[in-house]
């Protein structure tokens, strides 16, 4: 690619920004936000969309995503009238996990959609809808965080979804505003049509009091067919004592292209538990960056990805431990199949005055065919002797040995495979504590099983080309 081929499609996509900037200042948000936004719209001028030659983006090319021609943006407000009569139609059917009694909120390419929103009241002390209302009503409390949680550093994707973002999810819960039931956001992504790809940046907020607990659960599902650009980004603001369980799943169609971060900072003795489950998306990135910001905070990361034809997942994550008697656990899980790759690099940072941390790391990966690759690199970096810290990680297939022994017992070969993988993923999925979310995990991977297992029980092999 030349540089004037670059530059012009880089102009491209800072014009779309700055259309959504105009359009933001006309519709009086704060003079605060829209700093963030310009700061945020400055870096990515000066950088562009990261390249191969970047450390961190060495396995993962957003080439095609920076050529992409992106179809017309849709209308100022909320979602158009025709995409929500095709959610509503679907949205019972395909869609809703059904979560006990929780607070169901619906976006329809980023934008809120209260007509197939539902739940119970809240309780005093707790809010929690569209962050594009929040910004209107109470533009305060939304200074105080946005753009305040992320970690510094070159981070021209994020920069991009920080300009770019209208609408997302806002939680805030007072001090001691504990809710019983999860929150479940579901957002339903359209494609572009004719060749063009569809834009959707939204921002999830979340600002936990101290003593407050509560339970994400964010969910990416295409809706009808159309390439998509989702570049998601979430910041979580734990106060002390505060307790949060975030899910993010992944589901998106093969046309679409997911590049997301969550970051999060915590404070005294504050828990963080997040999974993330990628079983979608032709190429999926997340990037999860977590700052244990004072004494006794705990962070818990687990990942699921499963992997097949020539998809692309991409998984980093960081860990900072900068204060004393913090804890943190991570253990990411993928299954790849046919051509597909996977990309795993995690990072714990223990800075010199986090005495006492404990920390713990893995990643474990099974390859169903001999085409699938996945590059791992776990990475400790500790600037203090006073800790107890391990990494590890592993790439292998399913061991003859056990599927013998289990044929041994009477399964068939197929039968047995499929039970050593529901093995391999099920320490991953326990983990999660929202019954719904497991058995739709669960099914989804009896869903897939049998096109990634033969009947016969060898695993498929397609050449790389």
């Amino acid at each position: 690619m030349t540089a004037a081929t670059a530059a012009a499609l880089l102009d491209a996509w800072l014009r779309r920004v700055d259309e959504i900037a105009t359009e933001r200042a006309l519709g009086n948000e704060p003079g605060c936000t829209l700093d963030v936004r310009r700061a945020a719209r400055d870096r990515f001028a000066r950088r562009g969309f990261p390249t191969l030659d970047d450390e961190d983006w060495k396995y993962t090319s957003l080439a095609a995503l920076a050529r992409a021609p992106l179809a017309p943006r849709p209308l100022a407000g909320t979602a158009p009238a025709q995409k929500l009569a095709l959610a509503r139609e679907t949205l019972a059917e395909r869609f809703g996990l059904r979560v006990h009694g929780g607070l169901l909120l619906v976006y329809v390419d980023g934008r809120f959609a209260p007509e197939l929103s539902s739940g119970p009241e809240l309780p005093e002390g707790a809010h929690v809808g569209s962050l594009r209302a929040a910004l209107l009503a109470t533009p305060g409390l939304v200074e105080r965080a946005l753009g305040r949680t992320a970690l510094e550093g070159d981070r021209p994707v994020l920069d991009l979804s920080t300009a770019l973002f209208e609408d997302g999810p806002f939680l805030h819960l007072g001090q001691g505003t504990c809710l019983p039931v999860p929150i479940e956001v579901l957002h339903l992504i359209s494609g572009g049509a004719g060749g063009e790809v569809s834009l959707t940046a939204p921002r999830t907020l979340v600002v936990l009091e101290p003593e407050s607990r509560v339970t994400l659960v964010e969910r990416f599902l295409s809706l009808g067919t159309g390439a998509a650009a989702v570049l998601p980004a979430a910041e979580i603001s734990l106060g002390r004592n505060a307790a949060l369980e975030h899910v993010l799943w992944q589901e998106l169609s093969d046309e679409a292209t997911f590049v997301g971060s969550i970051d999060v900072r915590q404070d005294r003795d504050s828990r963080f538990t997040g999974h993330a489950v990628t079983t979608g998306a032709t190429l999926a990135r997340s990037d999860v960056n977590v700052l244990l910001d004072a004494e006794g905070a705990e962070c818990s990361l687990n990942g699921l990805y499963l992997v097949g034809g020539t998809r692309h997942a991409d998984h980093h994550t960081k860990i900072v431990h900068a204060k004393p008697h913090g804890s943190s656990r991570e253990l990411y899980k993928g299954i790849l199949d046919g051509r597909a790759t996977g990309v795993f690099n995690g990072k714990v940072i223990v800075r010199p005055g986090a005495v006492k941390t404990d920390s713990q790391q893995a990643n474990h990966n099974l390859l169903l065919s001999d085409d699938a690759a996945v590059d791992t690199k776990p990475e400790l970096e500790i600037e203090n002797d006073d800790v107890k810290c391990a990494h590890g990680a592993t790439v292998g297939r399913l061991e003859d040995e056990k599927v013998f022994y289990l044929r041994s017992r009477g399964l068939e070969e197929a039968q047995a495979r499929e039970l050593l993988v529901r093995g391999f993923v099920r320490d991953v999925t326990d983990r999660i504590s929202v019954l719904a979310v497991r058995d739709g995990v669960e099914a989804t991977l009896s869903e897939r099983l049998p096109s990634l297992l033969r009947p016969d029980g060898a695993v498929r092999a397609e050449p790389r080309t």
